[in-house]
């Protein structure tokens, strides 16, 4: 599988590094400024192009641009033919999302986290623990100083950036349950253009409740996910270590098999352009389009719940034709 890289920032060097774990060449890295893309085709012996000259001769396109972006250039990369791997969060509106989803074509949703086998792990750990009751998630990480989280014009701050990886693992850890409702709080700091703590409670059709609480304000990064029964608890930390338990006793993880930062695989890169890589070979994207206007649908309900102090219901109803932040200062 030759790749490209669509975008240069922060994003495409995690990405170059689980590239060159699974063996799958860099063969092509474009960006809306020319300069980025020759320093990362640079480092990484690739060519540099410009977006419209994607896929450039790769099977596999890795959207890592804007999320403003992410709908027009994965549009592009399957015009041209090839398969793309979309970045987190799908897109800025969910018009734009639902352009995608009508498109159709091979697309891999980009959540790293549903290929996760620290996630894996807390998903078969809990099969055996009986109804799942409650589900806490905590994304708190400190306030990215690069790219565009900070400008509201990007979609969102905390909750559209954070909230999306959140959401994703409430969905993945309660696959056969459907959220129904949702309350929301969103807060920004005194002079942020965007939130940088959020806290989000949905409430599924089983009875189940999952609060996720993602925060911008932490001097480091602390990612972890508990979910309990009326008798048991799974607990798994993904950052900064990575561990898991069953009610305190530890349970082994799988051991890690590539020669990179382990972070890489135990968060689900690697797997992820495995994943990928099914997919260049004629498989279905087994996280695609859908989930990821889901989660954007719940953002979007989130948002607008923090607004109005009321539960929201889902499947959400609202706007389609503005940003997730847009519904919450609309009413603020």
């Amino acid at each position: 599988m030759d790749l490209a890289l669509a975008g240069a920032g922060a994003a495409s060097v995690v990405h170059a590094l689980a590239a060159s774990a699974v063996g799958a060449p860099i063969i092509a890295v474009a960006s809306r400024t020319g300069e980025s893309a020759r320093e990362r085709a640079g480092q990484v012996g690739a060519r540099a192009v410009t977006l419209d000259a994607l896929p450039a001769g790769a099977d596999a396109v890795i959207v890592c641009t804007p999320p403003d972006r992410h709908a027009p250039d994965t549009t592009a990369v399957l015009e041209a033919g090839a398969v793309a791997l979309v970045e987190t969060p799908l897109a800025t509106t969910l018009a734009h999302a639902d352009a995608l989803v009508d498109r159709g074509g091979r697309v891999l949703y980009g959540e790293h986290l549903a290929h996760s086998p620290v996630i894996d792990a807390v998903r078969t750990s809990t099969t055996s623990i009986g109804a799942i009751r409650y589900v806490e998630i905590r994304l708190l990480s400190p306030r990215p100083d690069w790219g565009t989280y900070l400008d509201p014009a990007g979609g969102g701050g905390a909750l559209f950036h954070l909230g999306a990886h959140g959401i994703a693992l409430a969905l993945l850890v309660l696959p056969d349950d459907r959220p129904v409702s949702l309350r929301a709080a969103v807060d920004a700091a005194s002079g942020l253009a965007v939130d940088d703590r959020a806290e989000v409670l949905l409430r599924f059709a089983s009875g189940a409740v999952a609060r996720v609480e993602v925060d911008w304000r932490s001097p480091s990064s602390l990612w972890d996910v508990q979910v309990s029964s009326d008798t048991d608890v799974v607990r798994a930390d993904l950052l900064p270590t990575a561990d898991l338990e069953h009610n305190g006793d530890p349970v082994a993880l799988p051991p890690c098999h590539h020669d990179v930062d382990p972070h890489l695989e135990l968060l689900g890169h690697v797997a992820q352009l495995q994943a990928l890589a099914r997919v260049v070979d004629g498989a279905v994207p087994s996280v695609d389009v859908r989930f990821g206007r889901e989660v954007l649908e719940i953002v979007c309900a989130a948002y607008r719940a923090a607004a109005t102090g009321a539960d929201e219901p889902l499947p959400y109803t609202g706007p389609r034709d503005v940003t997730p932040i847009t519904l919450w200062r609309r009413s603020t």
